[in-house]
């Protein structure tokens, strides 16, 4: 290891020692390497001119910002609203009612946002408020808004498989339709599990509905349901291009607001679009320091050494899919899902090549994989939000999610070592 590769590697560790936030602290350490190191092929210079030239061609990173005004302009109109009343609708009959609703509305719901952390922040805090006011666990209401939340970005769209797109060349349309199956499984274990701890704790059912009222939200809803149309169905038909269809849909979302439910002005937009340019600023800088990052990884053969390294203690596919897994897992628990897109993917890519991994069903799997760790205690961070807008102690949470995370390892075993659960639409329809 030469003194450059030691200097990046200590810098990097700091990160999380002294809690850098991400992006400075890999510009820290990549300008140091950069410094220091002597080889030819360490140039800041190669380095922007390359990371300029692969910007310029992913053209499906314009999705990115589209998707997340989307979720802005759908937290801030009436679409939440419409989302949970229909599917209080559908599923809200039966013991445990709400908590089968905060499910199924966190399915539909992740179909036009694509971000876990929009769901629980958004949808979330309604659903919290239903259930805690319904007689429900202060623990338990928090805790299936977390675990629901993971549905988001397994459930296309998803922002985290844009940029594993940009990374390994899968289609990001198998990726999309790759996540569909897994993201209805996850949906169908938790109301399972809603099922059996409803009937123990005898939490109440929800209200009968007449079919008039049934088919009266439906149609108020319908609105707000058909942007999921609009955008998986534009993808999916061949008429436009993920990144087209971000914009179609975000276009949708804000006439739907605007004009049919009347619940924005355009003071709102402003506002909307000034929090849409902060958080795409925000990955912007992520991108660029972990390009930077990826660069000198490259450039010092650390994928391939790893490779190497793993075969060595097993060449056992599926013993190799299940060290990935615990390590995607605790890397879900501490770093942003970003970050670790864009930096740990690179490392593993070679790896998955040389053993043959389907590359849609390893980003749907990896993908879930870091879903998962956003909800494993104790710094997982979608524990730390629904514990914030619940105003309920991190600790009830904590013990309330633990066998809903057991629910998700099962349906993640069955992911890892199942392909076709990820590959059988993508393949099915050609992709």
């Amino acid at each position: 290891m030469n003194l450059a590769l030691l200097v990046f590697l200590i810098c990097f560790i700091l990160i999380f020692v002294i809690r850098i936030p991400i992006a400075p602290g890999m510009l820290m350490a990549s300008i140091f390497y950069f410094a220091i190191a002597q080889s030819p092929a360490a140039d800041i210079s190669m380095a922007a001119s390359q990371f300029l030239t692969n910007m310029n061609s992913k053209f499906v990173l314009i999705a990115v910002p589209l998707f997340v005004f989307m979720a802005e302009v759908m937290n801030t109109g009436k679409v939440t609203d419409m989302i949970f009343n229909f599917a209080n609708a559908v599923v809200g009959q039966r013991r445990g009612a709400l908590g089968h609703v905060n499910v199924v509305a966190s399915i539909i719901f992740s179909g036009m946002t694509g971000s876990a952390l929009a769901d629980a922040s958004g949808l979330g805090m309604m659903e919290i408020k239903a259930m805690n006011d319904n007689g429900y666990d202060r623990g338990f209401s928090s805790a299936i808004t977390a675990a629901s939340a993971t549905i988001g970005p397994i459930f296309p769209p998803s922002i985290p498989m844009i940029f594993y797109s940009m990374l390994s060349g899968a289609s990001i349309g198998a990726l999309f339709i790759g996540g569909m199956l897994p993201g209805i499984l996850i949906g169908i274990a938790l109301m399972i599990y809603i099922a059996i701890i409803a009937r123990v704790r005898d939490y109440p059912k929800g209200a009968k509905l007449a079919l008039r009222e049934i088919l009266g939200i439906t149609v108020k809803a319908f609105p707000a349901l058909l942007s999921v149309l609009v955008l998986l169905g534009g993808i999916y038909t061949g008429i436009v291009t993920p990144t087209e269809a971000g914009a179609l849909a975000a276009l949708y979302a804000m006439i739907v607001s605007l004009v049919i439910y009347k619940a924005m002005g355009i003071r709102d937009l402003g506002t909307i679009i000034l929090k849409t340019v902060k958080t795409t600023g925000t990955l912007s800088l992520l991108v660029g320091t972990a390009y930077a990052f990826s660069y000198i990884v490259a450039i010092e053969h650390i994928p391939d050494l790893v490779a190497t390294w793993l075969l060595t203690v097993t060449e056992n596919k599926y013993v190799l899919l299940l060290l990935i897994n615990i390590v995607f897992i605790i890397l879900g628990m501490f770093i942003d899902t970003m970050a670790i897109t864009l930096v740990f993917i690179p490392i593993v890519l070679p790896l998955v090549n040389a053993l043959g991994i389907d590359l849609v069903h390893f980003g749907v799997l990896i993908t879930l994989n870091m879903m998962i760790g956003l909800s494993t205690p104790p710094f997982g961070m979608l524990l730390f939000i629904v514990s914030g807008i619940s105003d309920t102690p991190l600790i009830q949470v904590i013990k309330e999610i633990l066998p809903m995370l057991l629910v998700l390892f099962i349906v993640l075993f069955f992911v890892t070592y199942f392909p076709p659960i990820v590959t059988f639409l993508p393949n099915l329809l050609g992709m």
